[in-house]
């Protein structure tokens, strides 16, 4: 499920998420992810440019630590495997309303993006993964993530908040599949986003 606390990571400086990448590097991280995530919070002072209180931001760079690290243990098998998905969050539709025309099939349930607005991130990001091979579904939730998977697929990369992600996580263990997460640099109900360019690395399997 997802935070009860929203979040925007997008005025954090890069230098951040390259240092994110480094410590979830570092050997037997697992045992001190809360000191480094606490060292993380205040050497980019975190909860000034968030506006979150010392526990919530520790949390969320906690499990931004904890999906970096499974990325990197899942890579290799990751960029081997044959068949790949894509799951994006509905929530990060330039429009909630009618305005959006995208397609729903509630049998998954999944949106599929029918590219109305050029400039919704999701019609973006739908359009560089069908390029580079993927399905692509639309999903309201991380409830339809397992049936989805169950289609038949080698691999996953899914964009989501960290608790949504840490929900797959355990679902693409159970189910034995490779998978990559997107941290979502905005959280919310609606106007959710991420970094597109860290996207397509990820899909591009860099």
């Amino acid at each position: 499920m997802p935070y009860d606390f929203l979040y925007d990571l997008s005025k954090l400086p890069r230098t951040f998420f390259k240092e994110l990448i480094r410590v979830a590097y570092n050997s037997g991280l697992h045992r001190r992810a809360g000191t480094v995530a606490k060292n993380l919070v205040s050497m980019f002072k975190i909860e000034k440019i968030t506006g979150l209180n010392i526990n919530n931001a520790i949390s969320l760079v906690e499990d931004l630590i904890d999906i970096e690290s499974a990325n990197l243990l899942f890579k290799d098998d990751f960029k081997n495997a044959k068949r790949k998905v894509l799951l994006l969050p509905h929530c990060s539709r330039k429009y909630m309303d009618s305005r959006c025309k995208a397609s729903f099939d509630p049998s998954i349930p999944s949106y599929f993006c029918n590219k109305c607005s050029e400039d919704c991130l999701i019609n973006k990001a739908s359009q560089i993964g069908l390029e580079l091979g993927y399905d692509v579904y639309v999903i309201p939730g991380g409830s339809c993530v397992e049936k989805i998977l169950r289609r038949g697929y080698d691999a996953v990369v899914g964009v989501a908040c960290g608790m949504e992600l840490k929900l797959g996580l355990r679902i693409i263990r159970k189910l034995g599949i490779p998978g990559q997460g997107i941290f979502l640099l905005k959280n919310g109900c609606a106007n959710t986003k991420f970094d597109i360019g860290q996207l397509k690395k990820v899909l591009e399997g860099d």
